[in-house]
């Protein structure tokens, strides 16, 4: 293998086989899960209520649930929310007609009860289940018109074969990162939808830098062939991607570890994009255009005529 002096010599596509049989393994697994258990949709898609309380002292957590289930509450879901004296309680859509305000006064009361500590309620939100289908609809076609517009961009921007790469990608990332969600249980809501598009577009960024270098490698590096070239790009971006995705891990698990139960979600569905993505960036987006053909030709610059000359007899 010819490789470019000074740089790491990582020979990827020759194990590209093997990590397909990983990246294969992991969808299978994931996909059964999303068939057989599903996500664990949260109230902004199946409709509920969410109340915010704030305490004078930080209370006990499991006491809280415990007053919840006492007061007729059994299921519902309570995290802390910015301090430890500030908590979300999210309950499921109510059989009866009490409706937010009533739901609201029932489980006051039942924290009150239970508690020496001054309650007070700073916010109630209802979500119908009408809305929560309407989110999830346009959630799914947010993602769909991401890929889309995507496709597109790289289609113009490099050439068809790119294209199908980069969506092969970002496809292979959602599915990947929700059958994570899927088989560990984190709730699914609007924020784990927007980290599923900041995950597409950090993705994206990756892959859209290789292929920079892909193409700058086949006009340069004319004498190698398609996999050596494709070789020495990822060598050559690897720095470049292990700095960006090291960094960007690192506020994301400070996110997770310091930002509390209520942005969990959002942190863990970021960090496992941004591993898939990287991994992905690698060996399924280069992998797809190097078994979809792509040669020097494809990305040789047009040289245009001299009108001149063919103006010439």
């Amino acid at each position: 293998m010819r490789l470019i002096k000074e740089q790491t010599t990582i020979d990827f596509m020759n194990r590209r086989w093997i990590a397909l049989v990983i990246s294969l393994a992991i969808i299978l697994l994931g996909v059964g899960s999303l068939i057989i258990r599903g996500l664990d949709f949260g109230l902004d898609f199946t409709g509920g209520v969410l109340i915010e309380v704030g305490y004078d002292e930080a209370p006990a957590l499991a006491d809280i649930r415990q007053q919840l289930a006492d007061g007729g509450f059994p299921d519902a879901i309570v995290q802390t929310f910015g301090t430890s004296r500030e908590l979300v309680v999210r309950l499921a859509v109510p059989e009866d007609d009490s409706g937010s305000a009533g739901i609201s006064s029932r489980v006051l009361s039942a924290l009150s009860a239970g508690t020496e500590s001054g309650v007070e309620m700073r916010r109630v939100e209802f979500v119908g289940p009408q809305i929560g289908e309407e989110l999830a609809e346009k959630g799914a076609l947010a993602l769909l018109w991401a890929l889309s517009g995507i496709f597109l961009y790289i289609m113009f921007r490099f050439q068809w074969r790119f294209s199908v790469g980069a969506v092969l990608a970002l496809i292979h990332d959602v599915v990947i990162t929700l059958g994570v969600l899927s088989l560990i249980g984190i709730e699914f809501d609007l924020t784990v939808v927007a980290a599923l598009l900041a995950v597409i577009g950090y993705s994206l960024n990756d892959t859209i830098v290789l292929y920079d270098r892909i193409r700058e490698n086949f006009r340069r590096l004319r004498k190698l062939t398609p996999l050596e070239v494709i070789n020495n790009s990822i060598n050559q971006t690897l720095s470049r991607t292990i700095i960006t995705s090291m960094t960007t891990l690192l506020v994301l698990a400070a996110l997770f570890i310091f930002g509390g139960e209520i942005i969990h979600s959002f942190a863990f569905t970021l960090i496992t994009g941004v591993l898939v993505g990287t991994y992905s960036s690698i060996f399924v987006a280069s992998t797809a255009v190097m078994q979809l053909g792509v040669t020097k030709l494809d990305l040789m610059q047009i040289e245009k005529e001299n009108p001149e000359l063919k103006a010439r007899p």
